[in-house]
């Protein structure tokens, strides 16, 4: 008995295999594109009987979008309520957890570190992070790469949506086969920059077999302001070719038909959970829900934060006042206990005068002055007198109702809760951010202008000024809330000019228009970056008091200016200069500058509209901007010195570093500099996010390449390749250090631009260093001035050629205050040109009746090109033996001549000595006589001792005697 019951166990173990113990597959496909579809047990079923395999659809074959593939009858069936299908492809729009297939791989300095539990400390909690309705990259300057591998069995392609909208990270998207190998443009593995608040699309084509999808971020933290992270939702890959079943709707949508592609958001105040074919109310007074909500939350108590005050609209008495209004949708109750109401509304005031360039008639609103009119908001619009011209653009001060140019939003990127309200409220004397629906929504203002130009009698030169928009705002925050001015043009894209966080106090900001195109000016106000569903800093607000925008196409006028006239007489209509002309104030005619002038930007009117150039600079054709012509010259000590950069005037670099980041990455900064020439165009290009294609491409394939800019001198941040395992060096952070020249001098100041002695090592020669003087239009939060530079172009023989630019060894990123930058260009193209001072001659020997004279440089030479050294000069002279004996011969003469005299003398001498003698013997023989007269005549009896020669033909030393006689005679 017990050996049957142990063998009915056992056969009963081996029955027959039911529907629900095993599923179909198919198999891999063969050579021939063939396959099979069989039947797999479920795990924990043993059972015998599976049915035999049959042959399976062909490998390329898939169902249509709200199908799957019913593997039973290998047929397509449509998806029932609560599900939806694809057809031929998965989607991912669930990030509560990371989907299953998915990984996270962080790198840092080039050093994969695996897996989040063996990572060291450095990029230890690095990684994508789910976020319910999105992922969203890493803050740090880690490297880090969301992998999915997907094995296609035909070409299909890959789709996600995305929010990158700081260039202080870099987000990459590319894709590897089966062979390892990375898609073929690697232009398209870099995402584009999305607009605050706005998600961008992204696809990419993929080929048939296995495909590795990497979503790669890499953050640069070069300074202490956090970097904001890469966000991308509903990431869809089509081309797997089928699948066998449908995917319920995720908490929060529905799907009410059968073969549904996609579900439906639930509606506010009503909730669903997964796999929904309807949404459910919530409980109406005691409730409530947000868009694609998986649950109804209790309404809480009203408080403060819950309502906010608006200024109303005049009404026909021409009074405002300020009322109270509950943040929509209302979320609270005012029924339960410590609940408040609504303040009552203020009292009833005069409405703020309209805008300049509006008026009143008589009605609750203000209207624009009709063309060719004025006002000042206060007084009916009055048409320019003659010679004048109305001064267009708009200028918002007074907020009682927003400007019908001008729009208000409100947006977050993980749910809809303020969509529809209004992100600014107005508030009489100003503007200010709205209530919204969370801490963490960006509340939005927009300005739009159809364009900017000059007034009539300025036409404008290329290049030039067209108009400037100027706002004076402050901001109150207890958190780290963000406010952004951003800049849209002919509606590309949105760019962040400048941002400010935290509290500020009340400010000026401007920015300079350049080209006529369609504006569009965005502020966009943050309370918190951080994940917030409430309203904690609902009091953390900005404040916009005036908005003031010039030469603004189809704008008003609050005041007129002077305009040029035709040749007809006064009070014909206004005409255009030609560029570089002011109107002169006794004709109201246009006159050219004078030379070395440049015509300003602001008003026209009398010579004084024309600015004297720089010292050492001339000005253009059009007298639109000053520049140097590479010449330059300087008296010295009664000498000149003319210098000539022309060689100098192509862009010179300097890779400065490296630096390094406070986790070790390292970067360089690299400058671009435009010295002279070139009319005065702005050669230096300093470009964002470089890949593997040029600066040239870039240029020609669109104007208003935004990540491209040119300057006098602008300034990029380069990551070097192997930094962070890039293929190519990346360049980001790319700013105008100089867009307007100041002049060139030997003097080491020039409009507030100094430069200090011992920023740089002394000059080793008496040659002066010549200094460029730049400055930049445009103002940052740190630079209340605009950055400056200086250029010191110092004479160095020994560097030929462009020489070698450095920056001072004190501040080694050339600025060491981010925004006077300084740098050493030594070239021997920096000497002054060659001079008759810079060579001296040397004479050679006579030979034979000719001698050389060489010229040759004063060493050290100091000097370049100039004038060239004077041929070598050969010129007659006489030899050595002809002087030799001219020499003999005077020489013998003055001997004889010598000796002559000496005999003449030596023989006066000796008769004087005789009679001397004679005469002493005679006093001593007569000592008692007296004394005779003496004399010199001979005596009777004696001889005459001297031997006389009577001629009447002098001698040579009579001659000499007689000449010197007649000489003393003259005198």
């Amino acid at each position: 008995l017990q050996w049957l019951c142990e063998l009915a166990l056992t056969k009963a173990c081996f029955c027959d295999c039911l529907q629900n113990d095993y599923h179909f597959e198919y198999t891999e496909c063969d050579s021939s594109g063939s396959r099979w579809r069989v039947a797999i047990p479920n795990s924990a079923v043993d059972c015998s009987g599976l049915p035999d395999p049959v042959r399976g659809k062909e490998c390329t074959f898939s169902c249509a979008s709200g199908e799957y593939l019913e593997m039973k009858n290998q047929v397509c069936s449509k998806c029932g309520e609560g599900t939806y299908s694809l057809g031929s492809g998965i989607k991912f729009d669930e990030w509560d957890e990371l989907p299953a297939g998915f990984s996270n791989v962080a790198t840092f300095m080039d050093t994969v570190v695996g897996p989040s539990d063996s990572r060291p400390d450095g990029c230890n909690n690095s990684s994508w992070v789910p976020r319910g309705n999105y992922i969203e990259s890493n803050r740090d300057d880690c490297t880090v790469s969301l992998i999915y591998a997907v094995h296609l069995k035909k070409s299909g392609y890959v789709f996600f949506e995305y929010q990158y909208v700081d260039n202080n990270i870099f987000f990459e998207f590319f894709i590897q086969n089966d062979q390892c190998q990375e898609m073929d443009t690697t232009a398209d593995k870099w995402v584009k920059l999305t607009d605050n608040g706005e998600w961008g699309s992204h696809s990419v084509m993929l080929k048939s077999g296995t495909n590795i999808l990497y979503w790669r971020t890499t953050g640069i933290l070069m300074g202490s302001k956090a970097i904001k992270p890469v966000l991308v939702k509903n990431i869809t890959i089509e081309g797997v070719a089928y699948t066998s079943e449908c995917f319920p709707c995720k908490p929060g949508t529905f799907s009410n038909k059968p073969g549904s592609f996609n579900c439906q958001v639930c509606p506010r105040n009503t909730y669903s959970e997964k796999g929904a074919k309807e949404c459910i109310k919530c409980e109406e007074h005691s409730q409530f829900s947000e868009e694609g909500s998986s649950e109804c939350l209790a309404r809480p108590p009203c408080t403060t934060k819950d309502y906010f005050q608006i200024h109303t609209p005049c009404d026909e008495e021409g009074k405002t006042q300020i009322m109270y209004k509950w943040i929509e949708p209302k979320i609270c109750r005012e029924d339960l206990t410590d609940a408040i109401r609504l303040p009552p509304s203020g009292e009833k005031k005069d409405c703020p005068p309209c805008n300049p360039g509006f008026y009143n008639n008589g009605s609750s609103s203000c209207h624009p002055c009709p063309p060719g009119t004025f006002s000042d908001g206060t007084k009916e619009c009055r048409p320019c007198p003659a010679g004048m011209e109305p001064a267009l653009g708009f200028e918002y001060k007074w907020w009682n109702v927003l400007p019908g140019n001008m729009k208000t939003s409100c947006f977050n990127v993980g749910n809809s809760k303020c969509d529809g309200m209004n992100g600014w409220e107005v508030a009489g004397d100003h503007i200010q951010s709205g209530a919204g629906g969370s801490d963490n929504d960006y509340l939005i203002l927009n300005l739009h202008i159809p364009g900017f130009k000059p007034p009539t009698s300025m036409t404008g030169a290329m290049g030039s000024e067209l108009g400037r928009i100027t706002f004076v705002f402050e901001t109150l925050c207890s958190a780290d809330c963000v406010l952004y001015f951003m800049v849209d043009i002919n509606r590309k894209s949105t760019n962040v000019v400048e941002s400010w966080g935290g509290t500020k106090e009340k400010q000026a900001y401007t920015h300079i228009i350049f080209k006529n195109a369609t504006f569009t000016f965005t502020w966009a106000f943050q309370r918190t970056n951080q994940g917030q569903d409430n309203r904690r800093f609902i009091n953390d607000m900005v404040k916009i008091y005036s908005i003031t925008a010039t030469n603004a196409v189809d704008g008003v006028a609050s005041s007129c200016r002077a305009c040029a006239l035709g040749s007809e007489q006064s009070g014909s209509s206004c005409v255009p200069c030609p560029p570089g002309h002011y109107i002169e104030k006794e004709t109201n005619q246009c006159k050219e500058c004078p030379p070395d002038t440049y015509l300003s930007i602001h008003q026209v009117y009398g010579k004084e509209a024309c600015i004297p150039c720089g010292p050492g600079s001339r000005s253009t054709q059009d007298h639109s901007v000053c520049y140097s012509d590479c010449f330059f010259h300087h008296e010295k000590e009664n000498q000149s010195l003319h210098y000539d950069f022309s060689n100098l005037s192509s862009v010179g670099s300097l890779m400065n570093g490296p630096s390094f980041t406070s986790k070790g990455t390292k970067y360089f900064h690299f400058f671009n500099i435009s010295l002279c020439g070139h009319e005065g165009k702005k050669m230096a290009l300093c470009t964002n996010n470089i890949t593997d294609f040029t600066v040239k491409e870039m240029v020609a394939g669109s104007d208003d390449y935004t990540n491209l800019v040119g300057a006098y001198v602008c300034q990029s941040t380069i990551i070097p390749s192997e930094s962070k395992g890039f293929r190519a060096a990346l360049s980001s952070q790319s700013i105008i250090l100089a867009d307007t020249f100041l002049g060139v001098t030997v003097e080491t100041t020039l409009q507030n631009i100094y430069i200090k002695e011992e920023m740089f090592p002394v000059s080793p020669s008496q040659i002066p260093d010549v200094h460029f003087f730049y400055k930049s239009s445009t103002t940052t939060t740190s630079c209340v001035n605009g950055r400056s530079t200086a250029v010191k172009m110092r004479c160095n023989p020994t560097k030929p050629g462009a020489g070698v630019i450095s920056v001072p060894s004190k501040c080694p990123a050339g600025t060491c205050d981010g925004c006077t930058f300084y740098f050493l260009w030594e070239s021997a193209e920096a000497c002054p040109l060659c001079t008759e001072h810079d060579f001296h001659e040397i004479e050679g020997a006579c030979k034979r009746g000719f001698q050389e004279t060489l010229y040759v440089w004063n060493e050290p030479k100091w000097c370049i090109k100039g004038i060239s050294l004077p041929e070598k000069k050969l010129s007659t002279c006489e030899t050595v033996d002809f002087w030799l004996k001219v020499g003999a011969g005077v020489g013998a003469f003055t001997a004889v001549l010598l000796v002559a005299l000496t005999c003449y003398f030596w023989k006066k001498n000796q008769k004087l000595e005789y009679k001397y003698s004679k005469l002493v013997m005679t006093t001593n023989s007569k000592e008692c006589e007296l004394p005779a007269a003496d004399s010199c005549a001979i005596m009777e009896g004696e001889d005459n001792e001297e031997e006389v020669v009577y001629s009447n033909k002098q001698s040579l030393l009579g001659k000499l005697k007689s000449l010197a006689t007649k000489v003393r005679a003259e005198f």
